[in-house]
């Protein structure tokens, strides 16, 4: 028996390219079909990076391995406040709720107090002056929370209140019209403000000395140059002023809360405001964020100023002549006023609503002191009695 050998034919390498294997059939319809087929819950399978791919055997292709993996999901709880009188009570047995709401409260038990003293203290008449001679210190607390939220304070704000009286008295007395005049108050305060502002911001001194310094150089000047003499002024614009009022509210006390809604705006719904609050939270912090702090102290002593000018146009209109003589019951009130408002002495805290009820307290308690026939020495022994206790509050204020 021969034994044959088996020919087989030899594949060129054409041959070879041209006619696939099963093994790139199966490859070339795996990855078809791997396109065709659309990706199920891909959000729950995850590949694993760094495994080799295994094969199946069937088909020799790769297949990656997929395992389900648990992802952490971060889970926040949430306290919705609760509705009723019940939490309410609970909040109020706490001192912080009596030191954020320290002037709001104060005011209504004064009135309620007052009205049952005295029965004049709520009549139409006593309520409009009442408002008429709280103006001047509203304008004067809004001017004071703007300085304080930035951790300062303003002691000069009276007298360049009294320099920007005496600014305008001159102007009148030269032969200007009331605007003139007006502005020229204006302008003669703000250069106290931009004084104190470039002190503190540029020449390092502590607002406490630098307001002092300037509380005393703007006493003078007004001394000097009027000689000491105050000077009467008629105006119809300033008889307007002050007579004129809409149902019980007076003008002055219009222009009064016109000034606040405007604070209130720039406080806290501009970058200004924001710029304010953050010098006084921290300087240092806002300093690192690109805030020019010296900038912002500059314009808040500047804002004050202008507005202790718009107080002094008030007094006068008030009283009818331009005083030298400074009025440090202005300055007193409006600090009190600002701390009976929940205003932090130490800054960072901004408020504008509370400075303006807290000057209405001061206002209602002079004017029910009087009413009820109390001596005039002891109406300061009862302001300062109200500011410690409200100062003693603000230990127990939110931070």
């Amino acid at each position: 028996m021969s034994h044959r050998r088996r020919w087989t034919p030899s594949r060129s390498r054409s041959s070879r390219s041209r006619t696939p294997s099963p093994t790139c059939s199966a490859r070339h319809a795996t990855s078809r079909a791997r396109v065709n087929v659309p990706r199920a819950r891909a959000a729950r399978t995850v590949p694993l990076r760094g495994i080799r791919p295994t094969r199946d055997h069937r088909t020799s292709t790769p297949r990656d391995e997929r395992v389900t993996v648990n992802l952490p999901v971060k889970t926040t709880n949430v306290v919705v406040p609760e509705k009723g009188v019940g939490p309410a009570l609970r909040e109020a047995r706490h001192l912080s709720f009596w030191a954020e709401n320290a002037a709001p409260i104060g005011l209504v038990v004064l009135v309620i107090v007052f009205s049952i003293l005295s029965p004049s203290f709520l009549t139409i008449g006593n309520i409009q002056s009442m408002l008429v001679a709280a103006a001047i210190l509203v304008i004067l607390a809004v001017a004071q929370s703007f300085v304080i939220t930035t951790g300062g304070i303003d002691l000069s704000i009276s007298a360049t209140m009294t320099l920007g009286a005496v600014g305008f008295g001159l102007s009148w007395q030269a032969g200007l019209g009331f605007w003139p005049s007006a502005v020229i108050a204006l302008l003669s305060s703000a250069v106290i403000g931009l004084v104190n502002g470039l002190l503190i911001a540029k020449g390092k001194v502590t607002d406490f000395i630098a307001t002092l310094g300037t509380l005393s150089v703007a006493t003078g000047l007004a001394l000097i140059l009027t000689s000491g003499r105050p000077i009467s002024i008629t105006s119809v614009e300033l008889l307007r002023l002050t007579t004129g009022s809409v149902w019980i509210i007076g003008f002055p006390f219009i222009l009064a809360i016109v000034v606040g809604i405007v604070a209130w705006f720039l406080m806290f719904r501009m970058r200004f405001g924001l710029h304010v609050q953050a010098v006084g939270g921290s300087e240092e912090a806002a300093v690192a964020n690109g805030i020019n702090a010296g900038r912002v102290r500059i314009a808040v002593y500047l804002i004050a100023a202008v507005l202790a000018g718009l107080g002094a146009i008030l007094l006068v209109a008030r009283i009818g002549a331009a005083e030298p003589a400074i009025n440090t019951s202005y300055l007193l009130n409006s600090i009190a006023a600002v701390v009976l408002g929940g205003v932090s002495l130490t800054g960072g805290r901004a408020k504008i609503v509370g400075p303006i009820l807290g000057a209405l307290l001061l206002t209602a308690l002079t004017n029910g002191l009087t009413l009820l026939g109390v001596s005039q020495f002891y109406q300061p022994l009862a302001v300062g009695l109200v500011v410690v206790l409200a100062a003693l509050l603000t230990r127990f204020q939110k931070k």
